[in-house]
C-alpha cells in the first residue's frame, strides 16, 4: 500500500508518500512542502496546492490519502483558512478517485513516536528512523506529512491483522 500524507497549512503544505512493502518495511517515495506566498490571494494559494497535489498523485500513484484532522484553534480566521486548505486537499484526492482518512494530531504522534504529546523534533527523529532516511526531512511540514502517512499505514495494518484474527 502507498499513502500520500498531507500536512495542511496556509503558508506551507507538507506532503509525503510512504509505501509499506510486503515484508512490512516502510519506504519513503517522496516528501517536501508546497510553499505559498502570504501576499497571494487565498484562491491563488488554494489553486497552487491543488495543482501540486494533483502532480504528486499523478507521479507517485498513491492508493490512499491521509490528512491531519482539524484540531482546536483559538483564532477562528486561521481555522477557516486551514479548513479551506483541507478542503482542496480532499478535492484533489477525490478527483483522483482516492479514499481519504483523517487522523487527530494525538493519534499521529502516538502512531509514530508512541507518545501523543511528542514535539516536532521527536516526530522528525522517529520519521527519519522508521523510514531509514539518510537525513531528516527537509522541513517540519514534510516530516509531519510523512508521519500522517505512516499513521495510516500502521492503522490499516492493525485493522487488517485484527480482521484476519477474527476469521
Amino acid at each position: 500500500m502507498r499513502v500520500l500524507g498531507i500536512d495542511c497549512g496556509t503558508e506551507y503544505t507538507g506532503y509525503g508518500v510512504v509505501e509499506m512493502l510486503s515484508n512490512g518495511e516502510l519506504r519513503c517515495c517522496t516528501s517536501g512542502a508546497i510553499k505559498l506566498s502570504r501576499r497571494d490571494p487565498m484562491p491563488q494559494r488554494l489553486g497552487k496546492i491543488v495543482e501540486a497535489l494533483e502532480a504528486i498523485i499523478h507521479e507517485h500513484h498513491p492508493d490512499h490519502v491521509s490528512i491531519e484532522d482539524i484540531f482546536y484553534a483559538v483564532n477562528v480566521k486561521s481555522a477557516l483558512k486551514l479548513g479551506q486548505v483541507r478542503g482542496v486537499a480532499m478535492l484533489a484526492a477525490s478527483c483522483a478517485g482516492l479514499p481519504v482518512s483523517e487522523y487527530a494530531p494525538l493519534a499521529i504522534k502516538s502512531a509514530v513516536v508512541g507518545y501523543g504529546k511528542a514535539d516536532k523534533l521527536q516526530v522528525q527523529h522517529m520519521v527519519t528512523r522508521l523510514l531509514r532516511l539518510q537525513a531528516p526531512p527537509a522541513t517540519a511540514d514534510a516530516a509531519d506529512a510523512l508521519a500522517i502517512a505512516i499513521c495510516h499505514l500502521h492503522t490499516a495494518a492493525t485493522l487488517q491483522h485484527q480482521g484476519a484474527a477474527a476469521h
